[in-house]
């Protein structure tokens, strides 16, 4: 550089900046958002795409021309929608809010999904039996038509929820607008209510149960409730409260030079519409029918439409006349007065337990039982009812007196029916051989559940065979009652568990019958011919209590020969 030259600095260029992106390309469609419009959004998906059957049943005979149904329709949505945001709403911050409608998505799904297949209702029964299930049942219920479900109806809104950004607004400013989104939402649903109240009203009182097909706020209140009182059961162990502590044997007793081996057979989900003995036009129960020394009750009325419930319900001294939940669960029941007086009280399970009838007397699983393995009666999820008999020869020999043994069955357990009974016993073909029943035809899903019935059919079969090869020690009987009907069907009903007040018959009316060796008809007096007569006439599980006390010749004030169905054909008194 020559003296009198000046340095001229040039500015460095500016970095170019990055090209903007195509109009339409996924790296622009990133909306920033408001928590609550989306809290909103997803309420009201869940409300108008997730509430199919509580739709057509809260809409069910209206004329949609007719402004007052929209004004029902506009109050039903409000609450739906509210029953969605609002917990929402009182977990949502920026972290959790994403996850909180991805739950709320998922399980609304699953719970719709059911619903609508099965038609299930929700309710605190149906949530505390789901709760105590076990996982082979609850497996049987995960199906790919499930998984369909959830792609479907779940993919596209988390799509978008993940494409979403959430805006961070200050911390009281976010507090002061979910405030006002949530008191704006309860006065838009309060105004909606008292403009269609006289029909709401009307809709809610006559159809109180529509409450258990409304998603997510059925299993939102009914979760709480079961698991409510699954933490009271969990809590400190609190005693049952006792039944009958003046149970005595009676006298007629003294007479009696052999011990009593009374078969208590629990059977699950078999309907008296189906059941042969009680009029069902097929052979369901052919082996029973053939031997006609087994005398059956018809229709007998359930304590409830599930396990969970009609369980304690059938063993507690005041059924479903009386019903009362938690002094059902907190009071000891008829196995624990029959072994208050001397008998010996086995429990052998194929199913889900005993439900707290037999808290205190043993219980024996079949799974676990090396015999059962051995004969090749499991699948390594479950056992077929024949497992129920095996080793019993041993049972019989460790108890040295009286005994009252009750098996639990897996009977009629849906929505495989197929997996209940062996290939042998595929007697109504096509059977359905899906536990996604949708996939079967109506008439395939009856042959599957009649196959399960005729199954049932022998293994009580072989279950007499088996006393009266013991009548020359015993004095043996056997009675077998279901705890629960099934619908295959009928009203678009599969399954069971519907609120007992709107349960359809198929749900409550079950089969009982019973057998007499004629010893034990006999030594304790019991008139065959009379009892045979007595049972063309109605009877209810909460007879079962009462009549085994009578049938047995146990003495307690607790006794009420009025729910006794053996009290008028026995010589030698009741039990009062």
């Amino acid at each position: 550089m020559s003296d009198g030259e000046t340095l001229a600095v040039q500015p460095l260029p500016a970095p170019a900046s990055a090209p903007a992106p195509a109009p339409g390309s996924d790296a622009r469609w990133r909306p920033a958002l408001r928590i609550e419009p989306v809290l909103l959004l997803a309420a009201l998906y869940v409300a108008l795409a997730g509430n199919g059957a509580f739709w057509s049943a809260a809409l069910a005979g209206r004329d949609l021309a007719d402004g007052r149904a929209w004004a029902l329709a506009a109050a039903l949505l409000a609450l739906l929608v509210a029953g969605a945001f609002l917990p929402l709403a009182a977990v949502a911050t920026r972290r959790t809010a994403k996850p909180a409608i991805a739950l709320l998505l998922v399980t609304a799904a699953v719970a719709g999904h059911f619903v609508d297949r099965y038609g299930v209702y929700l309710d605190p029964d149906m949530l505390r039996n789901a709760l105590r299930t076990d996982w082979g049942e609850a497996g049987e219920l995960l199906t790919p038509a499930l998984a369909l479900h959830l792609l479907v109806w779940c993919g596209p809104p988390l799509f978008l929820l993940a494409r979403v950004e959430l805006r961070r607004p200050p911390a009281l400013r976010a507090l002061a607008v979910r405030i006002g989104w949530t008191l704006a939402l309860l006065a838009t649903t309060g105004g909606l209510l008292f403009a269609a109240y006289q029909d709401l009203a009307s809709l809610l009182r006559n159809q109180r149960e529509l409450r258990y097909l409304a998603i997510p706020g059925n299993y939102l209140y009914s979760g709480v409730r079961a698991l409510a009182g699954e933490a009271r059961q969990a809590g400190a162990a609190v005693p049952r409260r006792p039944v009958g502590e003046d149970a005595v044997l009676g006298p007629g007793w003294a007479q009696r030079r052999r011990p009593a081996l009374f078969v208590l057979v629990v059977g699950e989900t078999a309907r008296a519409a189906n059941w042969q003995l009680s009029g069902y036009e097929r052979p369901t129960t052919p082996q029973l029918a053939a031997r006609g020394d087994v005398i059956d009750f018809g229709r007998v009325s359930a304590c409830g439409t599930n396990t969970e419930v009609s369980l304690p319900c059938m063993f507690s001294a005041v059924g479903r006349r009386d019903y009362d939940e938690r002094r059902i669960r907190g009071s000891e029941g008829l196995l624990h007065v029959l072994a208050r007086v001397g008998f010996a009280v086995r429990w052998r399970d194929n199913q889900s337990g005993c439900k707290g009838v037999c808290d205190g007397l043993g219980e024996e699983r079949m799974a676990a039982v090396e015999a059962v393995r051995a004969a090749g009666l499991c699948d390594g999820e479950r056992c077929l009812d024949e497992a129920l008999l095996q080793g019993l020869d041993g049972v019989v020999a460790d108890a040295t007196g009286n005994l009252v043994l009750v098996l639990h069955m897996l009977g009629n357990h849906g929505p495989a029916y197929s997996r209940r009974y062996p290939e042998a016993f595929r007697h109504f073909a096509p059977d359905c051989r899906d536990a996604d029943l949708a996939r079967c035809t109506r008439a395939e899903i009856v042959n599957a559940y009649d196959n399960a019935l005729r199954y049932t059919d022998h293994v009580l079969a072989r279950a007499i065979d088996f006393l009266e090869a013991r009548s020359a020690s015993h004095d043996a009987a056997l009675l077998y009652v279901s705890d629960h009907g099934e619908s295959l069907g009928e009203n678009g009903l599969f399954l069971h568990g519907v609120p007992y007040a709107i349960a359809p018959r198929q749900q409550v009316e079950v089969p009982m019958a019973l057998w007499l060796s004629p010893s034990f008809a006999a030594n304790f007096g019991v008139d065959a011919a009379c009892l045979r007569e007595r049972a063309t006439r109605p009877a209810a599980h909460d007879h079962l209590f009462h009549s085994l006390l009578g049938l047995l010749d146990v003495r307690t004030a607790v006794y009420d020969a009025d729910w006794d169905f053996t009290a008028g054909c026995r010589r030698l008194g009741g039990a009062a």
